[in-house]
């Protein structure tokens, strides 16, 4: 039975989510992969880092109780999250330190000290694909690991996987959707009637609206993830600077009204294209029609779409996602990363 050893940056919701999705499917991951999966490292700026000691891993379930019950790992390594990166023993690392959505830093150079050492990398956090995707992917490449990102576009939604392996030789040439669930969610409710501050603090009250929102309602978040699709699935090379960009401050109760009398919806509508071989993005709200799939998106649902040279556009809509699915993400890119090696 083979042995794989992970050292998670970062243990927020995501991480926390990840392994009790990995403590559960233990057992199931050793009868059917033949493999062990052991977490080695945790490393966090507010809860502390840990190291295992000896073979056996950290014991997650202790952790997860420590947390819930204190807020802080019981121990303290005191390394950074790069420190364990170039250092701590583990075969993949896990990148879930939060975003920054202007740099993609410090995971980048988190990502980068894991991929030098030859190790493989997942990672959740979109700041890196969307700013340094090629890089690190000729890195990877260089090194002869994986570098996976399943996770960071629609949670644990098969987008890139499903263009990975079940459409060979088909050449993306255009993504477009729905990818913020925060705008998508206040202007539904601004159709419904509830003014701009209402359904923000609803959002807020439900626990998906962020305490500062600014990067989802002016569009970087959405503009991030375009980036995103295009630099995985085209090999587009942009950045989410390069994004025409304009968020929901601008779009008012009487604008909503206005498209509603005319049978259309308010969406914040993402879309990215090649044009003569140059990368093209944009990111803004536009009026839909009320019978087209855009429309019907609701609540904190995401949609993509994917227009192919082979198999023409396909669409993946997900349904109200919660930190499970993001958890599944990246356990899926995981359990990938274990099946190459028996190969």
């Amino acid at each position: 039975m083979k042995t794989i050893r992970l050292a998670l940056l970062g243990f927020g919701n995501a991480g926390q989510a990840f392994a009790r999705l990995l403590t559960e499917k233990q057992e199931e991951l050793i009868s059917t992969l033949d493999t062990r999966v052991l977490v080695s490292a945790i490393a966090t700026n507010r809860k502390g880092t840990l190291l295992a000691e000896g073979q056996e891993g950290l014991n997650l379930s202790n952790l997860l109780h420590d947390l819930k019950k204190t807020g802080r790992f019981s121990r303290d390594e005191g390394k950074t999250a790069l420190q364990v990166a170039e250092d701590a023993e583990y075969d993949i690392l896990v990148e879930l330190t939060p975003l920054d959505i202007f740099s993609g830093e410090p995971a980048i150079s988190h990502i980068k000290a894991g991929l030098n050492r030859g190790k493989h990398v997942i990672t959740a956090n979109k700041g890196p694909v969307a700013w340094a995707y090629r890089e690190l992917k000729e890195l990877a490449a260089d090194k002869g690991v994986d570098f996976l990102c399943e996770t960071t576009v629609m949670d644990g939604t098969p987008v890139f996987n499903l263009v990975r392996e079940t459409l060979p030789f088909c050449r993306v040439t255009e993504v477009s959707g729905i990818l913020n669930t925060t705008t998508n969610f206040i202007l539904e409710e601004m159709e419904a009637g509830r003014s701009f501050e209402e359904a923000l603090e609803e959002g807020r009250r439900r626990g998906f609206v962020e305490a500062d929102p600014s990067a989802d309602l002016d569009g970087w978040d959405a503009a991030a993830k375009v980036a995103a699709l295009m630099n995985v699935l085209m090999d587009a090379g942009i950045t989410p600077l390069q994004i025409d960009r304009k968020g929901i401050g601008g779009v008012t109760a009487e604008i909503i009204k206005e498209a509603g009398d005319r049978g259309k919806s308010i969406k914040l509508l993402c879309r990215g294209w090649l044009e003569d071989g140059i990368p093209h993005g944009k990111v803004g709200p536009e009026e839909v029609d009320r019978k087209s799939l855009m429309a019907v998106i609701d609540g904190t649902s995401s949609l993509v779409s994917i227009q192919t040279d082979l198999m023409g556009k396909l669409s993946v809509l997900e349904h109200n996602p919660e930190i499970e699915q993001t958890a599944f993400g990246i356990f899926a890119d995981m359990t990938t990363i274990v099946k190459r090696q028996e190969k």
